[in-house]
C-alpha cells in the first residue's frame, strides 16, 4: 500500500490522496451498503489525464478501483467490495463546466460536476438539462450517467442516457475514448458510448459528457389531486395526456403510508388537501412556448375528473412557492425513508397498465415475508417505476429487520417478473439486486455481459463485484 500510496500522490498531489480512517470513513458506501472491512485509498483527480495515471497505478499494483459520485447511490455500486486493495477514485475536484451552447442546445461538463450545478449552467442561458431527481444537489454527473439516473420527468425527457450525445470515458489499460462534439445524427459504427451508459463503472471511467439541452419552460402548471386508488390515477394519467399532451413532465403517485411518514418526519400535522384520502397524485405540465394554455387545460382536466368521480380534491399552485411546497411533499417522502432506520429502498417497474395490480401483489407478498411491515409505495406513474419501499414493523430493530432485505427484495422483484417488468427501474444493479439480474436475465445475456467485462477489463481492476 506504501508504494501505491507514493505513486498517487505523485500523480494529483498530497492533498489528492485520503488514506487516514476518519477521512476515508465517508467513502466506504452509499446510502444502501457501507463495508469497513476492506483495505482503502482515496485518491481525487482534477483531470481526465491524472484518472488515465491513477488507473495505470492501480492495475500494475494489482488494486482495484471504485468509481465514486456523490455517494447518494441506493444499490451498493459505490461500495468498496474487493478481497484485496481498493482504490476510491472520487470525482468530486473534476467539476468543470467546459461550454455551453444554446445553437446546438448542448452543455459540456465534467464527471464531478453535480445535477444542480449544471441545471444551474444550463438555466443561466435560457435552457433546461432533462435529469431531474430529489439527489441533484450531491449526486454527480459522472453518477448520473454511470447508473443510467431516472427521476421525475422521465415520461416526457427519458433517462440519463437519453440526454447524453458525447462521452469520455477511461478504459481499464489507462486509455481514453473521447467523442464530445454536439452531433445529433451520427450513423458512423456501433454507438460505443452506450456501453459505459448504466454499466456503474465496471467497464470505464465516465470523465465528462456532452448532455442535450432544451429551452427552458415559460409556463408550468402544477396540481395535487386526492383518489381512492392507483387504478383511478392511471385514468387520471390518461386524460392528463389528453388534456396536454406530451407537455406532461411529471407524474407522481403517493400513498397515505407515505405521505404520513413525510409529515412525521417534518413534524407536520395538517394533511395536504382538505379531504384525506388513500392516494395523493402530483402533476406537472410545462411549456416553452407563452401561447399554449395550459392554465385552460388543467381547468378543464380537473373539472372532468371531479365530475367522473376519479378525483376527489385537489389544488393548484398559485405561485412559485406553492409550487415548491407540492413538490416538497414528493420530494421530503425519500428524505424520510432515508431517514427511517432500516427502511427498505426497492425500485422496480413494470407496463404503466400494470401498476395497480404490480403495488396490490406486492404488498401482499411483502407483508407475507415480514410480517407487520408496512409497505410504503410512491413514485413514477408515466414510466412505471413505482417504489414499492418497506418500512420496518413497529418494534423491529432495524438491524433485524435488513437481515430480511434479502428475502423482501427477491419476492418483490418476483411480482415485478411476473408483471413483464424489471428488477430494478434507475438505482442500478450494484451489490444488492446481482441475484435478482440473474434471475431476470437470459443465459445469452448474462454471458454477453460476461464477455464484455472480460474484453473491456480483463484483470477485473474496475468496480469488481457489482451487477455480475
Amino acid at each position: 500500500m506504501s508504494d501505491l500510496l507514493d505513486v498517487l500522490r505523485s500523480i494529483v498531489g498530497t492533498d489528492g490522496v485520503l488514506d487516514d480512517p476518519h477521512d476515508i470513513a465517508p467513502y466506504r458506501g452509499d446510502l444502501a451498503v457501507t463495508s469497513s472491512e476492506t483495505d482503502l485509498i482515496v485518491v481525487r483527480p482534477r483531470t481526465t489525464k491524472e484518472v488515465t495515471a491513477i488507473v495505470r497505478a492501480c492495475a500494475a499494483a494489482g488494486a482495484h478501483i471504485v468509481p465514486r459520485g456523490g455517494g447518494t447511490g441506493l444499490a451498493g455500486g459505490a461500495t468498496p467490495q474487493s478481497d484485496g486493495l481498493d482504490v476510491v477514485v472520487s470525482f468530486a475536484r473534476m467539476r468543470g463546466i467546459r461550454s455551453v451552447d444554446v445553437i446546438n442546445n448542448a452543455i459540456v461538463v465534467e464527471a464531478g460536476c453535480t445535477l444542480a450545478e449544471a441545471q444551474a449552467a444550463a438555466a443561466a442561458q435560457g435552457r433546461l438539462l432533462g435529469i431531474d431527481h430529489g439527489g441533484a444537489g450531491s449526486s454527480q454527473i459522472g453518477g448520473n450517467l454511470a447508473t443510467n439516473a431516472g427521476g421525475n420527468n422521465v415520461l416526457r425527457y427519458g433517462m440519463a442516457r437519453d440526454q447524453v450525445l458525447g462521452l469520455e470515458v477511461v478504459l481499464a489499460d489507462g486509455g481514453v475514448l473521447s467523442r464530445l462534439a454536439p452531433l445529433r445524427k451520427n450513423n458512423a459504427g456501433y454507438d460505443w458510448k452506450q456501453l459505459f451508459l448504466g454499466s456503474e463503472g465496471t467497464l470505464g471511467l465516465i470523465t465528462a459528457a456532452t448532455l442535450s439541452l432544451r429551452p427552458a419552460a415559460v409556463q408550468r402548471v402544477t396540481a395535487l389531486v386526492g383518489l381512492a386508488s392507483p387504478d383511478k390515477a392511471l385514468v387520471f394519467y390518461a386524460r392528463a395526456q389528453a388534456a396536454f399532451g406530451e407537455v406532461v413532465s411529471a407524474c407522481e403517485l403517493m400513498s397515505d403510508v407515505c405521505v404520513r411518514l413525510h409529515m412525521q418526519h417534518r413534524q407536520e400535522t395538517r394533511w395536504p388537501l382538505a379531504q384525506e384520502t388513500p392516494w395523493l397524485l402530483l402533476l406537472e405540465a410545462d411549456s416553452a412556448s407563452r401561447y399554449f394554455d395550459l392554465d385552460g387545460a388543467l381547468s378543464a382536466l380537473l373539472e372532468e375528473t371531479v365530475a367522473a368521480n376519479i378525483v376527489s380534491d385537489g389544488t393548484v399552485a398559485a405561485s412559485e412557492a406553492q409550487r415548491h411546497g407540492l413538490w416538497r411533499i414528493r420530494e421530503g417522502i425519500a428524505d424520510a425513508m432515508i431517514a427511517t432506520p432500516g427502511s427498505l429502498k426497492s425500485d422496480t417497474a413494470v407496463p404503466v397498465a400494470a401498476i395497480p395490480a404490480f403495488i396490490a401483489r406486492a404488498d401482499e407478498v411483502a407483508t407475507r415475508v415480514v410480517p407487520g411491515c408496512r409497505p410504503a409505495p410512491f413514485g413514477h406513474v408515466g414510466d412505471g417505476n413505482i417504489h414499492l419501499n418497506v418500512l420496518p414493523p413497529d418494534g423491529m430493530d432495524a438491524a433485524e429487520f435488513q437481515k430480511r432485505w434479502p428475502d423482501l427484495i427477491a419476492a418483490i422483484a418476483e411480482v415485478s417478473l411476473s408483471l413483464g417488468g424489471t428488477v430494478s427501474a434507475e438505482h442500478g444493479i450494484g451489490l444488492i439486486k446481482r441475484a435478482e439480474l440473474k434471475r431476470m436475465l437470459l443465459p445469452a445475456e448474462q454471458d454477453l455481459m460476461r464477455e464484455l467485462k472480460a474484453m473491456l477489463d480483463p484483470q477485473n481492476v474496475l468496480n469488481p463485484k457489482k451487477i455480475i
